[in-house]
């Protein structure tokens, strides 16, 4: 018997070549080639926070209580109650914690000592502006409040604190901020009495909370005192007496001054100055 013939039946058949072999043959280089599986797509919106971590992330309270307040009621996201667990939010939403309007970041306060040239705008395609100066000052979403034309240099707080941006918006109880204005002639005494005095443009009631002339400068120097945010009341009252000014220049915003802080250059705000700027 040849040794084909004796193992005809015997033993396990090779496969190769063997059209008619029923089992296919996974010899080297003849197994199949397996396609890895695809990873799973993220369904994770990167834009996107939880409700209990955005709270959390507020300083209001941990994640956990933040859960016990949603499923209570007290989280309202633009403006309406929010009780779902894991419901989730984006940084543009507006979140209220017991009706108080919260951020998703650290309280940041920034004062800067605002030069020539810049404009007060968070806007894109303005040129310069006030953003660019405070840009290596924090990662938070801070704001300017209120405003400083272009060519006027001085003091402007930024901050991503709603409370603090309410106080100095409330026309009665707002933060005074103190300016020293040039004008292109010399403030008639007359005049300056008016304006401390109160008058009204359009019918409706201008008044400062102080105006003097400016101790051993020319008489078109003084220095006025409003709570308003914006700039332009300060052209609104002089123009009102047929003054143009020159030049603006913000002093003090409460007990906020330049001292320390050079042109063009920010600091952020001690404890202790934010303490009294809050109890203003």
């Amino acid at each position: 018997m040849s040794r084909n013939q004796d193992s005809k039946g015997k033993g396990k058949t090779s496969g190769r070549g063997n059209a008619n072999s029923k089992n296919k043959s996974y010899a080297r280089g003849n197994a199949p080639f397996k396609k890895k599986a695809k990873p799973a797509k993220s369904t994770s919106n990167p834009d996107e926070i939880r409700l209990n971590k955005y709270i959390a992330n507020s300083g209001m309270c941990s994640r956990r209580e933040a859960d016990e307040n949603i499923a209570i009621g007290l989280v309202t996201v633009n403006g309406k109650i929010v009780t779902e667990m894991g419901y989730k939010v984006k940084r543009t939403d507006e979140v209220k914690f017991d009706g108080q309007r919260i951020t998703p970041e650290a309280k940041v306060y920034v004062l800067l000592n605002k030069p020539k040239g810049f404009a007060t705008t968070t806007a894109e395609g303005k040129g310069r502006t006030v953003m660019d100066l405070v840009a290596n000052a924090t990662n938070a979403n801070i704001k300017p409040i209120g405003r400083l034309g272009r060519n006027s240099v001085g003091l402007l707080l930024f901050t991503n604190d709603d409370t603090v941006v309410q106080k100095f918006t409330n026309s009665k109880n707002g933060v005074p901020r103190l300016f020293q204005v040039e004008l292109d002639k010399n403030l008639k005494f007359e005049d300056l009495k008016k304006i401390q005095e109160g008058f009204k443009v359009d019918g409706k009631l201008v008044a400062v909370e102080e105006i003097s002339y400016i101790q051993d400068e020319s008489k078109n120097q003084v220095g006025i005192k409003i709570k308003n945010t914006g700039n332009t009341i300060l052209r609104t009252i002089f123009e009102h007496f047929n003054y143009d000014i020159v030049k603006i220049d913000c002093v003090a915003i409460g007990h906020l001054t330049k001292k320390d802080i050079p042109r063009g250059h920010w600091k952020h705000l001690t404890e202790q100055e934010l303490n009294t700027l809050k109890m203003i």
